[in-house]
């Protein structure tokens, strides 16, 4: 998997993805893996149930500025619970991972959905190559990792293959809650307008939101806490 980290769906959901991103962040420390390898042995042994439904910030997000389906790319795809959920809304849905494991998954969950010709799994390092084409919605959610890649210059990809009136969507994290594995570390994270500016969009685009909202969040063993993410949503008008 491209670099994905999909909590924020709702309780159930989150308290599994929390645990299984501290499990992956933990082996990350005591490997040298390339994103590729790291990610296609992270997906051979997650639960399978992990990552199936959509991030609520997500979709918030796109049924507030993007009412209209078309095509849509999902970067870092993990399980597909953001493609399935938009190829069930009408979207036609490009779900692009690094892992081989994670995009037979997504197939599988796609089949059984009867959403098979509505979403197309595809194997890209985003790092190395990209999905061809522009698309209507770009969405990049939680596209945080513990393995070291180009992240910057791949969203600038990202935003490179929206298509005229079409969004870009991101949102991460923005805070470290005292459940992960760098509780207690001094930590900065960038801000959405430093995120926003890091895109270099140049004219031709709308920002229809840039801001850190709180929200509650719940850990893998049921506490609560108040954690930040940024999130950021720009059109293309030209």
């Amino acid at each position: 998997m491209q670099p994905h980290f999909d909590t924020a769906t709702d309780t159930a959901a989150t308290d599994t993805a929390t645990d299984t991103d501290t499990a992956a962040t933990d082996t990350a420390t005591d490997t040298a893996a390339d994103s590729a390898t790291f990610w296609e042995d992270f997906y051979s042994r997650a639960d399978p149930r992990w990552g199936t439904r959509v991030n609520v910030v997500l979709e918030g997000l796109v049924t507030a500025f993007a009412q209209t389906p078309g095509t849509a790319l999902d970067l870092g795809c993990g399980h597909g619970g953001d493609a399935l959920w938009l190829a069930g809304a009408g979207w036609d849905v490009t779900a692009a991972d690094v892992a081989q494991a994670a995009l037979d998954r997504v197939a599988e969950s796609a089949w059984a959905a009867s959403l098979a010709g509505r979403v197309h799994p595809v194997r890209h390092d985003l790092a190395e190559s990209f999905p061809e084409g522009e698309f209507d919605l770009v969405s990049a959610t939680y596209f945080q990792t513990p393995i070291e890649i180009p992240r910057t210059e791949v969203l600038r990809r990202a935003a490179h293959a929206v298509a005229p009136n079409g969004l870009l969507i991101v949102v991460e994290h923005a805070s470290v809650p005292p459940w992960s594995w760098q509780a207690g570390q001094d930590i900065r994270f960038p801000t959405p307008e430093e995120v926003l500016a890091s895109l270099e969009l140049g004219a031709g685009w709308r920002v229809e939101r840039c801001d850190a909202p709180e929200r509650e969040a719940t850990g893998p063993e049921g506490q609560s806490a108040m954690v930040v993410e940024n999130v950021i949503v720009v059109r293309r008008i030209a």
